[in-house]
Order: C-alpha cells, then structure tokens, then sequence
C-alpha cells in the first residue's frame, strides 16, 4: 500500500529519492513558501514502531526518559531512550490511538531501536513491529493550516502535544502553528487532496528545518550516544521526566540535573555555508585540537546558507566564538531559540 501513496505523489509532482520526497519542482522556492504560506508534506523520512501488548506502557515507562503513563489518546509526547550512560540512542514522538503505542523516529534509525528495543522486552507481553508502511505522516505548518485541517476534520487539537483522533486519521498539534497528520495509504490521498487548495507542496527538508527553528533535536546515525537528554534541551521541551521510576542512564540524567553539571547546551545558528549532523564544532578556548561541540541537525534556510541546530561548550557560546570543522572554518551565527535556556 506504501507504493501506491508514492505513486500518488509522483503524480503531484513529488520528486522521490529512497522513498522520501526531495521537492515538487524548486525546492529553494519551496523553502521560501515554508517560511511564509501554509505547507504541506509528507514525513517519509521518519518512520513508525509500534508497541503493542498488555505490557506496553509499563515496557516503555522502564526504559524512556519521559512518563510515559501521560501518553493517551488525547496527549502525545516526546522522549529519548538512553544508554546506560545516559548517551541518548533515539528521540521520539510518542502516541496512542487506541491499544497500540507509536514511536516516531527517523526511518534510519527504525531498525537498529527495533533491535535494541527487543532485547528489552523478555517476558514482557509486548511486541515491536515495524509499522513504517502501514501508515503515512504528513505534517501542515502555516498560518492557515490549523483552519484547514478543522475543513478535513471535525475537530482539531487546541493547545500543543494535545491530540484528536477520528475515523480515518489521528491529528496532533505539535505547536502553534504545526500539526502532524497519521493516516493509512487507503485514506491519504483523499486527504492531501482536500487540504491541497489551501497550501504548498513542499519537500522533506522543509519539515526538517522546521523542526530546527522549533528547537526540537533529532537524534541520527550520526549523533547516537553524542549527548544526554540536558545537552539536547529534551527537558525543557517536556522529553525527561525527573519524578518517574528508573530507567537505563536515570542516574546520569538525574545528576546532571540536580548537581548543575550540564556543561553544553543545544543552540540554534546559521551559517552562510553547509552542514550535516555529525560536524564537529571548535573554539579558541578550548585545548588544541578539542571539540567544543557537535551539530545535531542541519537544513537549508529560506534566505539562504543553512541553520542548525548545535550542542556547544556553554562558555564558547557566550564567547560567540564558535566555528565549523575547525577554527579557519565559518563562525556560527547564534539566534534565538523559540524557548529559553536556564542559566
């Protein structure tokens, strides 16, 4: 049924590369519509796990950073699985429709977390399956989208990681101005079509780097085991949960917090040039040949050059002295966040 979805949006003029949808004709002029209009696009660069069994919510609140308990049919939420050490693995968005919970995650990552979740699981009565092709995501950020989605829909979420569910989709606010889509491949294209008057078709990338402006990190091949949750800001964006039982790195987590200890911070800045997840980050201040930090996410920016989002040594930040692949590389040009960060 996937296939069929993504024949549907070759015929609206998606171009796709493995599966994820690149642009529908200019993405530069895509990038540029997602700054001002209303857009719409389809998630396939983020797949799905489902979890499923009558030990679901006490298999997940054992190992995730968030309380997990909070997650229903009303309430979405974002987390992090951590190693031991309380390096993060994956971050996710978590739902749940009905009996089942749903993990939202890059597709890259869907593999290796089944993997790794598994071995978790025991005697647990519960089940990890890949649901990546059996539903689709799209997401609509915009001035107008909350209006549009409210056309399709009888109803929409009010406040953000507040969820509605209907017959034929489940609708999540994640801010203000940003909703995500779940429906199946069956119902998809009925969809796109009746929000496609009101919006611009706009690539992956776009989403990407609007997850970058709302501050939400992305954890990728790349960048599993780089930070605990803290460096990240998944605290502050409702991601830890410091009052819940154990779970793998809780202590680190917890120390970090309690003794003041986080010595990086996740930041948003441009760059006149590229960058990808991974890149490293050094500052005069640091010891010759040391990193300051690393880039968690990247993405085009509408006017130009690229923003990212950065996990930097919180003193090189304040000295605003912060350069890409090392010190001869371009300076970071620090903005602000959408939310603050405690001193």
């Amino acid at each position: 049924m996937k296939q069929e979805w993504q024949d549907f949006l070759q015929r609206q003029a998606a171009s796709l590369h493995e599966g994820i949808v690149q642009h529908f004709g200019n993405a530069q002029d895509e990038l540029t519509a997602t700054l001002a209009d209303t857009v719409l696009c389809d998630l396939g660069q983020f797949g799905l796990l489902k979890v499923s069994g009558e030990d679901a919510q006490s298999f997940l609140q054992n190992l995730f950073s968030s309380d997990v308990r909070e997650v229903g049919a009303q309430r979405a939420q974002i987390s992090s699985f951590n190693t031991a050490k309380g390096r993060i693995l994956a971050t996710f968005l978590i739902w749940k429709p009905g009996d089942d919970y749903f993990l939202h995650l890059p597709r890259s990552l869907c593999a290796a977390i089944q993997k790794k979740l598994s071995m978790y699981v025991l005697r647990s009565k519960v089940k990890i399956t890949d649901a990546s092709d059996e539903m689709v995501c799209l997401g609509v950020a915009g001035k107008a989208s909350g209006a549009l989605i409210e056309e399709c829909f009888a109803s929409i979420p009010q406040d953000a990681m507040a969820v509605t569910q209907h017959n034929h989709g489940t609708v999540i606010r994640l801010g203000s101005e940003r909703f995500q889509i779940v429906t199946t491949p069956q119902h998809a294209s009925a969809l796109w079509k009746c929000l496609g008057d009101g919006v611009r078709h706009v690539g992956s990338s776009c989403w990407d780097w609007l997850n970058i402006r709302a501050g939400i990190p992305i954890v990728l091949p790349a960048t599993q085991e780089q930070f605990v949750p803290q460096m990240a800001n998944l605290e502050l964006i409702g991601g830890v949960n410091f009052k819940k039982g154990c779970y793998p790195g809780q202590e680190i987590v917890a120390r970090v917090q309690y003794l003041g200890k986080a010595k990086r911070r996740m930041y948003l800045a441009h760059i006149a040039g590229n960058a990808q997840a991974g890149d490293e980050l050094f500052s005069a201040e640091m010891e010759a040949g040391q990193s300051c930090g690393m880039v968690v996410n990247a993405a085009s920016a509408p006017g130009g050059g690229c923003d990212l989002l950065a996990v930097v040594q919180i003193s090189s930040h304040a000295m605003q002295t912060v350069h890409l692949g090392s010190l001869q590389g371009e300076a970071l040009g620090f903005l602000s966040l959408p939310y603050a960060i405690p001193a």
